[in-house]
């Protein structure tokens, strides 16, 4: 499992972490942390408080990075009714490795790979409502292994996120 902390993609967001001040160290799980039951329960925390890093794209082809309590289904219709686009697409694998840098399991809510072009943009960032409701919160960090302790003001500092409701 030491070998996870030696990942690039974790590298990246522990250094992101630092240059972002926020105060929490990776932790390593030796169970897959790839849902937000199993990170929930490899943490022993309530599902609620995991910071699920869902990634849709845009009608213009832009990612959408919603981060959202892992108790919640994201309402796509909802969503897309309070960005004003028609619907939201749901990101496949690739899209998603080559918008963040990160695979699938892993996505982290900051420290992708982007640099604002059009073929590889910023993301447009969200954050669910209710993880306001917790006073710690737990977000991957670049692996499925791989998770960090925030709260719900740091993840709006650290990555600009307009709170909305995403879903019941």
């Amino acid at each position: 499992m030491e070998d996870v902390l030696k990942n690039a993609s974790v590298k990246r967001i522990t250094a992101e972490m630092q240059e972002r001040g926020i105060k929490g160290a990776v932790r390593i799980l030796s169970d897959s942390a790839r849902t937000a039951a199993e990170a929930a329960e490899a943490l022993d925390i309530e599902v609620g408080q995991i910071a699920s890093s869902i990634v849709f794209k845009l009608p213009n082809g832009r990612p959408l990075l919603i981060i959202t309590s892992g108790a919640h289904r994201i309402d796509t219709t909802l969503v897309a009714a309070t960005l004003g686009v028609e619907k939201l697409h749901r990101a496949d694998a690739n899209f998603v490795k080559s918008a963040s840098g990160i695979s699938i399991g892993g996505v982290s809510p900051f420290g992708w790979q982007h640099d604002g072009t059009l073929a590889n943009p910023e993301p447009v960032v969200l954050i669910d409502l209710a993880l306001a409701a917790f006073d710690v919160v737990w977000a991957a960090a670049g692996h499925p292994h791989a998770v960090f302790p925030t709260n719900y003001e740091e993840l709006i500092k650290s990555t600009s996120a307009q709170p909305i409701k995403v879903g019941d």
